[in-house]
């Protein structure tokens, strides 16, 4: 056995707790837990999307297709944004991703398209599937009785709540090109680009990406991603919303 003299013990320690500090941070960094260039692609074109800061835009669509990113997969990020930040920022999108799309071709880039989505069947009532699609979101049962809300936004505005459930949770997030992490990556995205005022709804969707299989680590680097390329401001404030969120699990 190692004998360590009595004055050096707090340095030892030290040492020591270094060194398991410094595994840790290496294991959480490690390609397991990190973003894939792919996931980067997505942050950064659904927060440049949502600023409406086109020249980047292009930047990250490049760098998405490069990564590996089908057409149709980029697309369905940018149809998916209109959801949180509106039809004006998502179009301009879509155009800026057709513009870049035949810049590429121009160059002898032939990008792949890939699969389309799944359509709804006619009969499918819409409401059940979006009330059920936000139940498996949040990791609860989707076998109770489907029931509208009695008190909150919901109760007071019931169309907004027939049309999150019926298009939102429904028509969108039923298109399979994405998965709902996918789907919440670019939510989480979108609104942490949009700053100062939706924060509870940030939050929630932070607690969503959560259940969707997201790490912690993950999600830091995703407001490290936005903080370095879009906005610290807005990285930072997002981050007061992600340590409540952390502080309630």
């Amino acid at each position: 056995m190692i004998k360590i003299k009595t004055y050096l013990l707090p340095a030892f320690l030290l040492l020591l707790s270094s060194y398991f500090h410094s595994a840790k941070a290496q294991r959480a960094s490690d390609g397991k837990t990190s973003l894939s260039e792919k996931q980067k692609a997505v942050v950064l074109s659904a927060a440049f999307t949502a600023k409406g800061d086109l020249l980047k835009l292009k930047q990250a669509l490049n760098k998405g297709l490069d990564a590996g990113l089908t057409v149709n997969e980029i697309k369905e990020v940018l149809v998916h944004t209109y959801a949180y930040c509106g039809f004006p920022r998502s179009i301009q999108g879509l155009n800026t991703l057709m513009a870049t799309l035949e810049e590429r071709k121009s160059k002898g880039v032939n990008d792949n398209f890939g699969r389309e989505a799944t359509p709804l069947s006619n009969d499918t009532n819409k409401y059940e599937t979006g009330w059920k699609n936000l139940a498996k979101l949040g990791g609860r049962p989707t076998n109770g009785p489907i029931e509208k809300p009695t008190s909150g936004y919901g109760a007071f505005s019931p169309e907004i709540d027939r049309f999150l459930k019926e298009h939102l949770f429904a028509d969108l997030f039923s298109r399979d090109v994405l998965t709902f992490a996918e789907r919440e990556l670019v939510t989480v995205s979108v609104l942490t680009a949009l700053g100062a005022g939706v924060e509870p709804m940030l939050g929630s969707h932070l607690g969503l990406a959560m259940k969707q299989g997201f790490t912690t680590n993950q999600l830091e680097e995703v407001l490290t991603t936005i903080g370095n390329s879009v906005s610290k401001t807005d990285a930072d404030r997002a981050r007061i919303v992600l340590s409540e969120v952390q502080s309630r699990n």
